[in-house]
């Protein structure tokens, strides 16, 4: 609650837990709500008594079905032993617990779209100002966090603040579920301490890169939207938020993913154009024109049907989404493909090669015309 006089508004507040968790390669809320359901409960009532909220609304992807039926029945047992709901812990404090399950739709992560989703409307995110501190879930100030922040508030507030700022380094303190997957021996989600380097946390939990450390060929660090890094840069990479903007990437869901040089990595980046292609809403002109672009330039790109001077257009068409949406959807498609172009553009140009001198040494031109297709029987139409 940050908004101007808002200690006087008399409105109802509410806690909002975010726990649609759609981000590819992301699985840590899951595993709180699946293993340690009453952590994330009680939680929500730290949390909700600092903010006074009358109530918690937890929206949960709709995916998770058994997750939310471990979840609903630890808020039943809360329930029966009078922890939540009237006289919450015998302190005269009313709060209440709801599981609100959404649709699968990765739009919904978004805070103003999550509301619009549990008030019965489509799942699209609203202008701001104003925030959700202000006008949020049925227009009453409200508060829209993740499942990690809220789980750990009640550690903290045992251990106290200074134990948990004593893990990581300045400005990046306390601790973070990191959700390791790909090509390592054991893929895992583990909680570890901000900043460690990102080749001590795969070797130290992961047992490795799959064929060893040398057979690494990229990691995307923080979840598919944030862009990628080669080898070079993960060999000395420490995994916090200043290190890895420092680095061009950043932290996000901390959802690891590790690809070795068995990976086609234009291939992978495709995929996730693909992705996000599928999950925009469509409100905002540059996402929902500019995700339809990318994916199928990226498509070529994949196929090597494309000419060498757009990659220089992919990259300026990225550039011209960042910061032109409502929603962080347009940075999430162009980041991942402004990681490909800037590390691994010799791989496009490569395959832009291979294919033209698979049609005879002529380049192709933009739509996939080459221009002696015609008389060698091999048109191909525009776009494929």
């Amino acid at each position: 609650m940050n908004f101007k006089d808002w200690d006087k508004d008399t409105k109802p507040r509410y806690l909002v837990v975010n726990a649609d968790e759609g981000e590819p390669g992301t699985c840590k809320d899951r595993e709180i709500m699946r293993k340690d359901p009453h952590k994330l409960i009680e939680g929500c009532l730290v949390s909700g008594r600092a903010m006074n909220a009358t109530a918690a609304y937890i929206y949960i992807r709709g995916e998770f079905y058994e997750e939310a039926t471990v979840l609903q029945k630890a808020i039943n047992e809360a329930y029966a032993a009078g922890l939540i709901g009237k006289n919450a812990c015998g302190s005269g404090y009313d709060f209440d617990v709801y599981i609100h399950r959404g649709m699968g739709a990765y739009i919904c992560g978004e805070e103003t779209a999550l509301i619009e989703s549990i008030e019965g409307k489509a799942g699209k995110p609203r202008l701001k100002p104003p925030f959700p501190a202000a006008v949020g879930l049925f227009g009453c100030p409200s508060t829209v966090t993740n499942v990690e922040t809220v789980a750990v508030a009640p550690t903290i507030c045992r251990r106290g603040g200074k134990w948990f700022a004593g893990f990581g380094r300045e400005r990046n303190q306390g601790t973070k579920l990191f959700c390791i997957s790909g090509h390592v021996n054991n893929p895992c989600t583990v909680e570890e301490e901000m900043s460690i380097p990102l080749r001590e946390l795969i070797d130290r939990h992961c047992g490795g890169v799959r064929g060893g450390w040398d057979n690494l060929l990229a990691v995307i660090p923080g979840g598919s939207s944030t862009p990628v890094l080669p080898k070079h840069i993960c060999d000395d990479q420490m995994m916090d938020f200043d290190a890895l903007k420092d680095s061009q990437s950043g932290l996000g869901t901390a959802a690891v993913i590790v690809m070795d040089k068995s990976t086609d990595i234009v291939r992978a980046i495709s995929r996730l154009s693909a992705f996000y292609r599928h999950e925009s809403c469509g409100q905002c002109t540059p996402c929902r024109e500019g995700s339809k672009w990318t994916l199928q330039m990226m498509e070529r790109f994949e196929r090597g049907q494309a000419r060498e001077r757009e990659i220089d257009m992919l990259q300026e068409l990225t550039k011209q989404v960042e910061g032109h949406t409502i929603c962080a959807l347009g940075e999430a498609f162009a980041w991942p493909i402004q990681g490909l172009i800037r590390h691994f553009r010799p791989e496009l140009e490569a395959r832009i090669r291979q294919n033209a001198q698979a049609n005879g040494g002529k380049e192709v031109f933009a739509g996939g015309w080459a221009p002696n297709t015609r008389q060698e029987g091999k048109l191909i139409a525009p776009g494929q």
